[in-house]
């Protein structure tokens, strides 16, 4: 039996990407083992954010060759669609896919053997359709993903991911449906992702929307929870919203970017709206959904962003109800008009406010959680006992640990949460 083993770098897509990789690997005779061990076929899914996860996509290439000096490496993902002619020249490397050649990855690969350095790569902007990987399980046991959309529109001035997904397509809705209700009888939440699901439904004819798609899928389907991914500040209608406070099925969870809170470096980022916006935006759902999750992405040290403007942005994140932040400091990824810009922040500054940054974040996050102290959560119980003691994730995604019997692992439970702890929640469960 040939071995194999998938090294992946990235966002999420990528992960469901290398997931949905593996199944079919293992489907078709293939052995999956740690990397270290040195497998006969290593698939390197890169990203290409940054030049750091370029460099950080070619150090596992040259790691998997010595593991094994013999092995085939097959490298794909974003870095290897913007960039297959640098891929291609490392010595191993025997396959360069595009990310829309994925779908077609275990026959291209079988296909290409020893001949040669094959570079698989089409012109991403010119597909017209989501042709999405699909998964039938998924390790966790506790949530499944369905990739709803693929592609962004949004030209950001410091993103490629435009040239490496290509422009946004999105899967049609009876084949959305179709995979959350095969998925609903074994997994008690569904996560639909994406690269820019708020965008869903506008290149389809007839066209529809993320809201069309919502109410169809709980209408539709018997799924007990249905999560949304990350979603543009811009593509949040009232109506969106408000599907979500009524809904039984919905999560009150809404992950949105707000990358910088200053109007300035806003529009450095080629961002289409302000910060009166976005304040507007998520206190407007915090008032409809008390309870609701509010996650924010952040970037850190943008070209020019100078001490006022970055104060600027701690100011906003302070004044807004949000519960957790995802924050990066600013890298320069090449090809992007951001890496050119005057006024480059040294890295360690850049470092130095993200900390800040996330250190605020923290102090949000236990704030939330800290309110629902003696209440009781639904929670999805994620993975095995860790010293005694499950992992749930409730609704409005906060994680509460608690002591139960064997056997709990991907049920939905009860939680009634009696205190809080470094590492979030605990409570016990309440009876069954």
């Amino acid at each position: 039996m040939k071995t194999f083993t998938i090294a992946t770098l990235g966002c999420k897509t990528n992960q469901f990407e290398s997931a949905a990789m593996e199944e079919r690997l293992r489907e078709a005779g293939y052995r999956l083992i740690p990397f270290e061990e040195g497998a006969e076929l290593v698939i390197v899914n890169t990203c290409t954010v940054t030049a750091a996860t370029d460099a950080q996509s070619r150090n596992l290439i040259r790691r998997a060759r010595r593991a094994n000096p013999d092995c085939r490496v097959a490298v794909t993902g974003c870095y290897a669609q913007v960039d297959p002619a640098s891929l291609a020249a490392i010595p191993g490397v025997s396959l360069v896919l595009g990310n829309e050649e994925k779908k077609d990855f275990l026959h291209l690969i079988e296909e290409s053997g020893d001949s040669g350095v094959p570079v698989q790569v089409s012109d991403i902007r010119r597909s017209a359709e989501a042709i999405p990987l699909e998964l039938t399980s998924f390790a966790e046991r506790s949530r499944a993903f369905v990739q709803i959309q693929n592609g962004c529109d949004a030209f950001c001035s410091y993103c490629i991911i435009p040239y490496a997904r290509g422009a946004s397509r999105s899967v049609p809705p009876g084949k959305v449906l179709e995979q959350v209700r095969r998925l609903s009888g074994d997994y008690p939440e569904v996560v639909l992702t994406g690269i820019h699901i708020g965008g869903y439904g506008r290149d389809l004819d007839p066209p529809t929307s993320l809201l069309d798609l919502a109410r169809l899928l709980e209408a539709g389907t018997e799924v007990p929870r249905l999560r949304l991914g990350s979603i543009e500040p811009t593509e949040i209608p009232d109506e969106l919203v408000e599907a979500v406070a009524t809904s039984d099925v919905f999560c009150p969870h809404f992950h949105i970017p707000l990358q910088a809170g200053c109007d300035t470096v806003l529009g450095r980022m080629n961002r289409h709206y302000t910060t009166g916006f976005f304040r507007s935006l998520v206190k407007g759902i915090r008032r409809r959904i008390p309870d609701a999750a509010i996650g924010l992405d952040v970037i850190a040290g943008f070209p020019g962003e100078t001490e006022e403007e970055f104060t600027e942005t701690c100011r906003l994140i302070e004044d807004l109800p949000v519960t957790h932040l995802h924050v990066f400091p600013f890298s320069r990824r090449p090809g992007t008009p951001a890496a050119e810009m005057a006024g480059q922040v040294p890295g360690d500054v850049a470092r130095e406010r993200a900390a800040k940054i996330r250190a605020l974040g923290e102090e949000k996050n236990r704030a939330f959680a800290a309110g629902f102290i003696g209440r009781t959560l639904e929670v999805v119980v994620e993975g095995s006992k860790v010293e005694g003691r499950y992992r749930g994730i409730s609704r409005n995604y906060l994680s509460v640990t608690f002591a139960g019997p064997e056997g709990l692992e991907g049920k939905r439970l009860e939680v009634r949460v009696d205190g809080i702890s470094p590492g979030g929640l605990e409570g016990r469960l309440e009876k069954r």
